[in-house]
């Protein structure tokens, strides 16, 4: 949608609930390395929309959403992560009483058991392992050397250990969060326009991000016009990009 009704009403409360769903969308490792900056004030959204580049759709949104991924933060969710699950509040299992429930608990908890050890070694090792980088990349082309060498001969191994890789990783999860932020506000009866043609630094100094942190995309909001879809949906054929093995 590139056109939106600036005059219509607009229930900013649907942006903050569409947020709070976007949250809850899948990402890599749990690691949620995302933030979202949800502009509403009209001086500051004007200001966003000329760093878009003017396009119609953000000169016309109600709000504006810029979604920035956050690789700098992995420490930090890191170790939130492995507060919550020393804790050892997981949810209790209930089991029938039977002849065999000694048996049944004592392997209840047994897998509990490894599969917590699995879980915290995860984080605390394997996660600092492929996050903890140079500023150059260099660290992870010696990952990636290392990989080949000697993992990847052996058995399927995950290869994805380079600076680029991280930058494509924290993309695919903010894209997901995107999506599931668009999905909510069309429930909400709104519609959205995802930009990516956008002045990227200027948006991060505009929102004062750290160095590490990304603009994935921006996202406009509000009612749509209906000059406001340009043309027919064109798609290539399904035949193209769907294959069935």
């Amino acid at each position: 949608m590139r056109l939106f009704d600036e005059e219509d009403e607009f229930d900013s409360s649907a942006v903050i609930r569409s947020l709070k769903r976007a949250v809850l969308a899948p990402n890599s490792s749990n690691l949620q390395l995302w933030s979202f900056y949800h502009v509403k004030s009209p001086e500051k959204k004007n200001i966003l929309a000329q760093l878009c580049l003017s396009q119609p759709a953000a000169l016309t949104a109600r709000e504006l959403v810029v979604v920035a991924t956050r690789r700098d933060l992995w420490r930090k969710h890191v170790d939130f992560m492995l507060s919550i699950l020393t804790k050892g509040n997981e949810n209790g299992v209930k089991v029938k009483s039977t002849k065999d429930t000694g048996k049944v608990l004592q392997r209840i908890t047994e897998d509990k058991e490894t599969r917590k050890k699995a879980v915290l070694q995860y984080y605390s090792k394997i996660m600092p392992q492929l996050y903890t980088m140079d500023a150059l990349g260099i660290q992870g082309w010696f990952k990636r050397l290392y990989v080949s060498l000697f993992m990847a001969p052996k058995k399927p191994t995950y290869r994805n250990v380079t600076l680029a890789d991280l930058r494509i990783i924290t993309h695919k999860s903010a894209a997901l969060a995107a999506q599931t932020f668009m999905l909510s506000m069309n429930a909400e009866g709104y519609d959205t326009c995802p930009l990516e043609g956008i002045d990227t630094l200027r948006i991060k100094r505009f929102l004062n991000l750290p160095k590490m942190a990304e603009i994935c995309m921006v996202i406009a909001c509000g009612k749509a016009k209906p000059e406001g879809i340009y043309g027919p949906r064109i798609r290539v054929k399904n035949s193209e990009v769907i294959h069935t093995l």
